[in-house]
């Protein structure tokens, strides 16, 4: 007989199954087994946008060049309650100081993973593509149509079944979504380009812009271009544009020139019309004088370029299209305020306004889409402290962080971005400041009024004791009682690196040399660096046997060379312990 559990279960299974079942009728009432049309003319955008109007070309530009310099990493998550503080911290990134308090909390959260397999798919994600073009093609999609299209191509057998080899940016205007009806709205996609191609749903990421139309037919389903909201801006700066170009080549009937003599047949008024055309028309006659022994009138019909308001019309246009895509328009080279201070802000509001959003967008859908097929864990983040208009005042930092005694010297490195210094263990200690008195102790001795000196003696030596307390309570748990063959591992490798030059032994970092070196001295260990050291070792485990075509010269193994330098075979065992346990 099912418990009262069972049947709570069940009835919340049913009532949750009911719901979705009746959404997605109301919403998707009228989709069959069909290709749902995208209402929206993405080729017209792309068409009149960017292949046509110069502002748009400058603003997809402008935005796809700055998101390309700022870096990403690849980690994994130590702390989930960390990593939400993280991300919380974040959503402040337009205050410089919110980004340097989130840097501090990512310490906690996340774990660098250096050389990830899929840092290395990202950094080269197809054979005609690096990863510069492949991002600045994916923004420039979105900012013109409202959608983004990755496809991800994985083998379907093997090791790395399910993990793509490479992604591709489809074209979005060529892109069609493929409903299998009520219960399953996108069943694939549809490429239209030289024939008809179908691809899963599951291998497509589809990246898409908020679109409110909800009109029975599917059509949400696709994003909303920017340039829906904005294309009377962008048609009115187009059409000021084309009028301009017309009235510099063409300069129009400005007038009629008739002759109040009597009437003039049509031989003669072609005859007036060349002569005037031959001495008074074109540049080099500009500002001449017209001559005629006949009495003749002007009547004028003719506009100039001020009367038509093409510049007014053209500047307010692309103000507007400036404000639809977040970029000031100060980065047009509009000289009306194009001071120092103005361009210096006009930067920073463009990674506030525009290029941090889409990569924190960017970022999201990656980490739902391709991030779990390398590990529950794993995470993509761009690094925003990289951006030069997004730091504060280098002195106002540095005064900030020397008052922070709370902050260890290595987490002050970390937030000037100098990196961590691993080869002093101090730098991970606490550094108290003396003159700090703690608000618990005997007190009635310091209001003493009658011994002064006692007192003070008194005080101090409890100031010392406390100090000496808690910096010993602060003080990081160091470990120097690791495998004497991972020792072995990395003098070993540090021999062979004397022996045949860096040119020859060219595995490992930087960093994993430093490894090398603190473990081939028996230097102790943070808890911090064992965790790294742990993560490391099982990440690169394929590594601990030499590959078949070094068997010879296993110097020349990078991936060999690279586990050994963290001490090898040796040290698994021993890290995953201490990293567990510590």
């Amino acid at each position: 007989m099912a418990s009262i559990l069972d049947r709570f279960r069940n009835l919340v299974t049913k009532n949750a199954s009911n719901t979705a079942a009746e959404y997605n009728k109301a919403i998707y009432n009228y989709l069959g087994h069909s290709v749902l049309w995208n209402t929206e003319n993405d080729d017209n955008y792309i068409t009149e946008g960017y292949r046509r109007n110069a502002t748009i070309y400058s603003l997809i530009n402008i935005i796809t060049k700055a998101a390309t310099t700022i870096p990403f990493m690849v980690y994994e998550k130590t702390k989930e309650s960390e990593y939400k503080r993280y991300k919380a911290m974040q959503s402040g990134i337009a205050d410089p100081s919110a980004l340097y308090k989130s840097q501090l909390i990512k310490k906690n959260a996340l774990v660098e993973l250096e050389g990830h397999e899929l840092q290395m798919l990202l950094e080269n994600p197809n054979k005609a593509q690096s990863y510069a073009s492949w991002i600045s093609e994916l923004i420039a999609f979105r900012k013109l149509t409202g959608n983004g299209y990755i496809y991800g191509i994985a083998p379907d057998t093997g090791l790395r079944a399910g993990k793509y080899n490479e992604m591709y940016i489809m074209p979005s205007q060529v892109m069609e979504i493929v409903s299998n009806g009520i219960m399953e709205p996108v069943s694939k996609y549809r490429l239209e380009y030289n024939g008809t191609y179908e691809i899963p749903a599951d291998a497509i990421c589809h990246i898409k812009d908020f679109n409110p139309y909800y009109d029975g037919t599917g059509s949400h389903l696709y994003g909303q271009s920017p340039l829906r909201a904005g294309f009377r801006s962008l048609t009115t700066n187009n059409e000021a544009i084309t009028t301009g170009v017309k009235y510099l080549q063409n300069q129009s009937a400005r007038g009629i020139l008739m002759s109040e003599e009597g009437d003039i047949n049509e031989v003669q008024a072609q005859q007036l019309k060349d002569k005037f055309r031959k001495q008074h028309q074109g540049s080099n006659n500009a500002g001449d004088i017209l001559i005629t022994p006949k009495k003749l009138s002007w009547v004028n019909f003719g506009l100039n370029a001020s009367d038509l308001s093409l510049i007014e019309q053209y500047n307010a246009s692309v103000k507007d299209l400036c404000n639809i895509y977040g970029v000031p328009v100060q980065l047009l080279n509009n000289t009306d305020a194009s001071t120092y201070n103005n361009m210096k802000e006009a930067k920073k509001a463009l990674y506030q306004m525009a290029v941090i959003p889409e990569l924190m967008k960017i970022q999201d859908e990656l980490n739902r889409w391709l991030a779990p097929k390398y590990g529950d864990k794993i995470c993509i983040e761009f690094d925003f402290t990289a951006i030069p208009e997004m730091q504060e005042e280098t002195e106002k930092v540095v005064d900030q962080l020397s008052k922070a005694w709370w902050i260890t010297p290595n987490e002050k490195r970390e937030v000037m971005n100098y990196g961590m210094d691993e080869e002093n263990e101090q730098m991970n200690n606490y550094f108290v400041p003396a003159n700090l008195i703690p608000l618990e102790g005997d007190m009635d001795m310091i209001a003493e009024p009658t011994m002064p000196e006692p007192v003070q003696d008194d005080v101090e030596d409890d100031v010392e004791d406390e100090i000496e307390t808690e910096s010993k309570a602060l003080k990081a748990e160091t470990y120097s009682d690791y495998p004497q063959g991972a020792t072995n591992n990395a003098k070993r490798m540090l021999e062979w690196r004397e022996k045949y030059g860096r040119d020859v032994v060219q595995g490992g970092t930087p960093v994993g040399w430093t490894r090398a070196n603190q473990l081939a001295n028996r230097e102790a260990l943070s808890l911090d660096t064992v965790k790294r050291i742990n993560s490391f070792l099982a990440r690169h485990k394929d590594n601990a046997v030499i590959a078949d075509e070094f068997k010879n010269e296993p110097w020349k193994d990078k991936g060999y060379v690279a586990y050994n330098l963290w001490g090898g075979a040796a040290m698994v065992s021993w890290a995953k312990r201490i990293a567990e346990n510590g």
